[in-house]
């Protein structure tokens, strides 16, 4: 049996490991993106990877797979309260990948 932290369903329908890195590294880029220091772009990016993982692990522990596209509206979400301007360049990335 797969746990939620094993699988990920992306967009292509396929599915994948889930890596707390892969949400760490988009927030941290946003955040650089947004001229930040290195160390404010690190406290961003610690701080949503941790609420993100708290996610998966308390709201979602019943299902046996999260949508990839879940973990982004959930980083933006989150992005949104703390730091606006993180959260456009987030969602500003993602609308061009």
């Amino acid at each position: 049996m797969k746990k939620i932290e094993d699988c990920v369903v992306k967009r292509k329908g396929h599915t994948e490991h889930y890596d707390p890195k892969k949400v760490y590294a988009s927030v941290y880029a946003a955040a650089l993106s947004c001229h930040y220091s290195e160390t404010k772009s690190e406290k961003i990016a610690d701080k949503i990877t941790s609420k993100i993982n708290s996610w998966i692990k308390v709201e979602v522990k019943n299902k046996k797979c999260v949508l990839s596209y879940s973990i982004r509206d959930k980083v933006y979400e989150n992005l949104n309260k703390i730091d606006k301007d993180v959260a456009l360049m987030y969602k500003h990335h993602l609308d061009l990948s």
